[in-house]
């Protein structure tokens, strides 16, 4: 039962895939529950409930000091099987959550950012100015394709962000003649593949509707994987993005050479300083959420303390001295 193979996981699978979740949600969901199922001794979830539920999380809480973020998606997994699959109501766990600590972003310097983009070269060199120039997480940066770019309006779509959202972000005039290169390399590579039958992954049931649609070039990825791979869905045999490692391996080389080691530095520290230089320069932290495709405004709040908005007309006493 516990094997991911089993019918009863092949089921909830079934289930996730049937309410449209992404592939990311679906392996963390599945994960989750097969913990649970595990932590009690295999068990089969419809004799179980409320109260192993709560065993369960606490002693994610407490024996494996998991963060607060890991609980609520340990739960939320949990309590889809529960009320999405066996139909059965788990009430008032009397769990209450870690509290969220609040880590101010670690965010470079412009200087900073220009010394590692120096350190990187043509298409690792675009990715990392993506994530700076239009605040792109790295997973949305790598699954671009050739219809999200707008050249006209310099303006990127960016589909199926966090939240299965869509949102329209920045196109820096500074990073469109490389993007251009990147994308005539990957037309050219996809008519090679077209040649052997193969395309790009497509969306689920999109390849079903349209059987053509991997030799359009709208649909190719902007930055290819350097091989063919099985689509996690269909099985049919195509090529996929670039995985966010080979990037992450570049990006440490590149810190590195750029003698950058007070800070730690992550593809994702771009996007924080691209929040963050945006609101130095008077942007409205309205329009910023919706760069960053932010639900709650309070999420985009956390740049004011990473540059002390907050502390507007404050002095310190310390100004006040006369030594």
């Amino acid at each position: 039962m516990t094997s991911s193979t089993s019918p009863f996981m092949e089921m909830i699978r079934g289930e996730v895939r049937l309410r449209g979740y992404s592939l990311r949600t679906e392996k963390s969901y599945l994960f989750w529950i097969k913990k649970f199922i595990l932590f009690h001794k295999k068990r089969h979830p419809s004799e179980m409930g409320a109260q192993e539920v709560k065993q369960f999380l606490t002693w994610l809480a407490v024996s494996r000091n998991v963060a607060v973020n890991t609980q609520k998606v340990a739960l939320n997994a949990v309590v889809f099987l529960y009320h999405k699959i066996l139909k059965q109501e788990l009430g008032d766990l009397g769990f209450t959550l870690a509290t969220k600590q609040r880590h101010l972003p670690s965010v470079l310097t412009p200087l900073e950012v220009a010394l590692i983009l120096q350190n990187l070269h043509h298409r690792d060199r675009l990715i990392i100015e993506l994530l700076y120039a239009s605040g792109l997480r790295i997973t949305e940066a790598l699954r671009l394709r050739i219809q999200d770019i707008d050249f006209h309006n310099y303006s990127i779509c960016v589909r199926d962000a966090k939240g299965n959202k869509d949102r329209q972000t920045l196109l820096s005039e500074s990073v469109v003649p490389q993007l251009k290169i990147e994308i005539a390399n990957a037309v050219n590579l996809q008519k090679g593949d077209n040649k052997l039958g193969i395309g790009p992954s497509l969306p689920h049931q999109l390849g079903v509707k349209f059987p053509n649609a991997y030799k359009s070039p709208a649909w190719m990825f902007i930055f290819p994987s350097a091989g063919f791979s099985s689509h996690p869905l269909t099985g049919i045999h195509c090529r996929h993005h670039l995985h966010d490692s080979v990037i992450r391996k570049s990006l440490k080389k590149a810190v590195a050479l750029a003698g950058i080691d007070q800070k730690r530095v992550s593809c994702h520290t771009f996007r924080h300083s691209f929040a963050t230089h945006l609101l130095q320069a008077g942007c409205d932290i309205r329009n910023l959420q919706e760069l960053l495709g932010h639900n709650d405004v309070k999420t985009t709040q956390i740049y004011t303390h990473v540059i002390g908005k907050h502390f507007i007309n404050i002095r310190s006493p310390a100004d006040t001295l006369k030594i």
